[in-house]
């Protein structure tokens, strides 16, 4: 699965959660809900086509000239693959080294640790 880029990774973000939905949709929610300018429709444009023809992440139907467009790749996909990704890259493959490094810089603490291995064990 290829790498997304930060603006790449943004607007599948919002592409997940409005799909099915066009540039304009994507623009429209960028002002509305999430606070920001409205970027020019060219931007929004090169990625999503980037996304769909060159990284398969999108998929599209024409009418007529609006395209409308839905993910290829389920975010839950994504997530899973990303996280494999840095624990390879970056914990040498490990879990373990993962969580490790998540204890000691606080990010978890035991309770929640002990909830991970609580829903692990009921899997």
């Amino acid at each position: 699965m290829n790498k997304l880029t930060k603006a790449e990774e943004e607007i599948m973000h919002i592409i997940w959660e409005i799909a099915p939905c066009t540039v304009s949709d994507i623009r429209s929610y960028i002002v509305e809900q999430l606070g920001q300018p409205k970027p020019p429709h060219s931007t929004i444009s090169t990625i999503v086509r980037i996304l769909d023809d060159k990284k398969g992440f999108l998929k599209h139907t024409a009418y007529g000239r609006t395209f409308v467009y839905e993910p290829a790749v389920s975010k839950a996909e994504y997530s899973r693959q990303s996280v494999q990704a840095l624990v390879r890259d970056y914990f040498g493959g490990s879990m373990n080294r993962l969580v490790s490094f998540l204890v000691k810089e606080e990010d978890l603490n035991l309770g929640e640790l002990n909830e991970l291995l609580d829903k692990l064990e009921e899997e």
